[in-house]
């Protein structure tokens, strides 16, 4: 499956966006997905298994909990195709930071 189809669904980028503040027991993920869309915790369960099948997250196992964390090796593949984009954008956002500083410039002269 390809990193994108994995990405496009938006409980897996949530739950990806929990797991990058660092490791989650999947009860705390289940609670929080499961209130934010109105899942079940089977579904979210899923959405977890498709995460660490498809490596974007591992899983161990700690005493009766099972813990979950991003797996940054995957993201290796969206870097890649992205990396081919960055450089229509990267001098946009240079000219646009080039023309805060600017404007924060000429602000600080007036003021």
């Amino acid at each position: 499956m390809h990193a994108f189809d994995i990405l496009g669904d938006p409980v897996r980028r949530r739950i990806l966006e929990l797991l990058a503040d660092g490791t989650q027991a999947s009860g705390a993920i289940v609670e929080v997905i499961a209130a934010e869309f109105s899942i079940s915790q089977p579904a979210v369960s899923q959405h977890l298994r498709i995460l660490r099948d498809t490596g974007f997250a591992t899983s161990r196992a700690e005493g009766r909990r099972r813990l979950y964390a991003v797996a940054p090796e995957r993201f290796d593949e969206v870097d890649a195709w992205m990396q081919r984009f960055r450089r229509t954008w990267e001098p946009r956002f240079e000219a646009l930071a080039t023309e805060v500083a600017r404007g924060k410039k000429a602000r600080r002269e007036r003021g």
